[in-house]
């Protein structure tokens, strides 16, 4: 067993159009910005009080720290309750429940009164900002985001950790084939190093997150996320921009997913086994030039 070698994020209070767009956006380097939700409504409003009183009656879907097992859907829920009910085992005790994407547009527009989209240099889509809850035990496993968004991420009401992986250590990683996730058996908070070997030659960058902190996560950044205590997070996705990468996001969401989910469909956790399988010889083929 052992711990990843990480360094801690660039940390800034606030940052300029240019600054940011020229340190961070172009070379694709994460930063943490402190100063950059303080001026919202959202950041004095924002609480988990405040959300329960809002939409305390809508029925949400919950989901655990608990791979899917053979043919069950990853976006399957484990148990749905009222967001009033959920909020309150947030408040008052740990759980490893959480929300997956919760959509202000569609949920809570008003919402959208409370925040603005920072002009920074991101060409955010508006259409799809969202949120996201959890609490003390809640760990959303390591993945990168299907699309491929450069992405601003909020938190709110609580502390989080993030860890950050660029695309290009994917190779030491263990990628599951048609997907975006690495091997779920993998334990990120204390790796076999002896059963997974690629691994300790990972270099990853570490956020410590609190209320109002904003997070830049650049396009095919691998996150693995935890919860320290209850809490909730928003999340502004811009488009990829480079020809690629768009390309590479189009594959991602029209071929890739659909071909995995058809697959799984039939055969099930076969599907399953045969992938796991095939990112362990992969990744240790890496090994080789190391």
């Amino acid at each position: 067993m052992g711990t990843f070698k990480t360094t801690p994020v660039t940390v800034l209070q606030t940052i300029s159009k240019e600054d940011f767009t020229k340190n961070y956006f172009k070379p694709q380097k994460p930063v943490l910005i402190k100063g950059l939700t303080k001026d919202w409504p959202a950041y004095k409003k924002w609480t988990l009080d405040y959300i329960q009183e809002k939409a305390g009656d809508q029925i949400v879907p919950l989901y655990n720290n608990e791979p899917a097992k053979d043919k069950q859907s990853v976006y399957a829920p484990v148990e749905e309750m009222k967001l009033a009910d959920y909020i309150e085992i947030l408040k008052t005790k740990p759980t490893d429940l959480r929300i997956f994407f919760y959509e202000i547009l569609k949920k809570m527009p008003e919402l959208l009164k409370d925040f603005e989209y920072p002009d920074i240099g991101l060409k955010f889509f508006k259409k799809l900002p969202a949120l996201f809850f959890g609490g003390g035990e809640s760990k959303v496993f390591m993945h990168y985001d299907i699309d491929l968004p450069d992405s601003m991420h909020f938190h709110f009401d609580g502390h989080k950790s993030v860890t950050l992986f660029s695309p290009e250590q994917t190779k030491y990683l263990y990628r599951v084939p048609y997907s975006i996730h690495n091997l779920e058996s993998i334990d990120m908070d204390n790796p076999d190093f002896e059963k997974y070997p690629a691994l300790q030659y990972a270099r990853g960058i570490t956020a410590e997150m609190e209320h109002g902190d904003a997070l830049f996560m650049p396009s095919g950044y691998w996150h693995y996320i935890k919860y320290l205590d209850g809490g909730f997070s928003m999340t502004l996705r811009a488009l990829p921009r480079s020809p690629k990468r768009f390309a590479n996001m189009l594959y991602n969401v029209l071929i890739m997913r659909n071909f995995d989910n058809f697959t799984r469909k039939y055969w099930g956790q076969k599907w399953l086994d045969y992938k796991d399988e095939l990112a362990i010889r992969k990744t240790h083929k890496n090994l080789v030039n190391i």
